[in-house]
């Protein structure tokens, strides 16, 4: 039966901006609207609203809700919500149930296919998610709030390809400076730690150029997963630690001695490291690779990732020589040329992609 009762017992009016009604007759709609929020609290997470019987019911899904059938997905059925919350947006204060950000990630309309207590099927025709969803009540041990949901039908795009693991970087050859500058893209040359990050649901998972997990080494880097929030996207880049405001080889080698959490943690405290992603493999069900350099980049930008701990390094088309000078003056050892028109290439080692130093000049 809906009841807003427990609802009411976890928030003061008061002190949180939500909706909080006064008790009174439910009101009844179309059973067919429904609402994903993206929530910023504790941990990062997506709550999923159904109208129904004049509340919203609710889940609360940590990873967001799967993009293919292959894939489940936990669901924690939480208390129903007034019909007003489906228009929420806005910052719940911390110490207050839930305090964080919550906004509007995406809304529409749904069909009920099946709904009990025992399981809920509904196809959805939002703007970002249309599809067929089944949330199962697991009734495990007991706990009547634990879910799982997963998607039945296949993904709405027919292109779609699932987000990868891992893929052998693309490195760059020895060279010296383009003849024909204006095809080229220069970055600095950073000789740090290769890192590709995995991002979906929100969480991060870093692996080494021999695709080995890292990522409990570098616990300041968690925060770029929420960032990136429900996007799903593997990045290609490098993590650099700094000493006397440049990058120090022996520096990142200590960090990534960490055997521990507690290790790890004291390390990122006395030895902070940046994570630089200069390019975007994958994103959103669409494979990136085939694109050319120039297009990959300017994926990445639109991303917006700017952090204490990660940032986007700046590229530059054409005028080479005076990048390299650049880099020289401010104590990098070189630059990386990339052919404008050049796709990434996994496991190559290619003329498209070149380093250039002080001896090659």
């Amino acid at each position: 039966m809906p009841d807003l009762s427990e609802y009411r017992r976890k928030r003061d009016p008061k002190r949180t901006p939500e909706p909080v009604p006064e008790e009174a007759p439910l009101p009844r709609g179309n059973d067919d609207v429904f609402v994903i929020q993206e929530h910023h609290a504790r941990r990062l997470h997506w709550d999923v609203r159904f109208e129904r019987a004049g509340v919203l019911v609710s889940w609360a899904v940590p990873k967001g809700l799967p993009p293919t059938p292959g894939t489940t997905r936990l669901a924690v059925h939480t208390e129903d919500h007034p019909l007003e919350y489906a228009t929420f947006s806005g910052e719940i204060p911390a110490g207050e149930y839930g305090g964080g950000s919550m906004t509007i990630w995406d809304r529409g309309t749904y069909e009920t296919l099946h709904w009990n207590e025992h399981k809920v099927e509904v196809r959805l025709a939002g703007a970002k998610v249309r599809g067929t969803y089944l949330f199962v009540n697991r009734h495990k041990d007991g706990e009547k709030r634990d879910w799982i949901v997963r998607r039945v039908d296949p993904p709405q795009r027919r292109d779609f390809a699932e987000l990868p693991t891992f893929l052998q970087p693309m490195v760059p050859r020895k060279g010296t400076l383009p003849r024909d500058d204006d095809k080229w893209g220069y970055e600095f040359l950073w000789e740090g730690q290769r890192a590709q990050a995995r991002a979906e649901g929100g969480r991060l998972v870093l692996r080494d150029e021999e695709g080995d997990e890292i990522t409990g080494a570098y616990p300041e880097l968690r925060g770029l997963g929420e960032q990136i929030g429900a996007t799903e996207v593997l990045l290609d880049g490098e993590l650099i630690a700094l000493d006397g405001g440049k990058p120090s080889q022996e520096a990142l080698r200590e960090r990534a001695s960490a055997t521990d959490a507690k290790q790890a943690k004291r390390l990122a405290a006395r030895i902070p490291v940046l994570y630089l992603p200069f390019d975007v493999l994958h994103l959103d069900g669409r494979s990136c690779l085939d694109e050319p350099y120039t297009k990959r980049r300017r994926r990445l930008r639109k991303l917006n990732l700017e952090g204490d701990s990660w940032r986007v390094p700046q590229h530059y088309e054409g005028g080479g020589a005076a990048v390299l000078d650049a880099a020289l003056a401010n104590g990098l050892s070189g630059i990386t040329a990339k052919r404008l028109d050049s796709p990434y290439v996994p496991g190559s080692r290619t003329d498209d992609w070149r380093t250039i130093t002080r001896k090659r000049r």
